[in-house]
């Protein structure tokens, strides 16, 4: 699985909002788009894309916790939260090298500077049964 990372801010700048660091212009954000859309159809025709998916902005987030043994729902975004899942791909590729050069790639998609300075992904296998965890 490889996990992209985004903030509240960085989904108000892709939005046009200056929110302490400069918006995005349409054209940063079509290109962005223009990428990912080009990046996730190769994935798919090399049959190593399995499934991705965009998350929405932290601020349509809830977070479920528990207090006193009660459930407790809390509204997104976090204050505290500097950064948040913003995107999966779950890729079948031959090794975790490859699946580490597919997530590179990303380095690749267009965008402010500012945004690009501060990028990255994890990458991580996915357990496939609750008998195989390796530490």
């Amino acid at each position: 699985m490889i996990l992209s990372y985004a903030s509240q801010q960085d989904y108000d700048n892709m939005a046009g909002m200056d929110a302490g660091t400069p918006a995005w212009s349409p054209s940063d954000f079509a290109a962005m788009g223009a990428f990912m859309e080009a990046f996730n159809k190769e994935l798919e025709e090399s049959g190593e894309l399995v499934e991705t998916r965009g998350l929405e902005a932290p601020v349509h987030t809830r977070r479920i916790g528990s207090k006193n043994g009660v459930p407790v729902v809390t509204d997104g975004p976090y204050a505290e939260t500097q950064e948040v899942l913003a995107g999966y791909w779950i890729v079948e590729c031959d090794s975790f090298d490859r699946a580490t050069e597919i997530a590179a790639r990303l380095g690749e998609c267009p965008g402010p500077e500012h945004v690009a300075a501060r990028a990255y992904a994890d990458i991580r296998p996915i357990q496939e049964s609750r008998t195989e965890p390796e530490y």
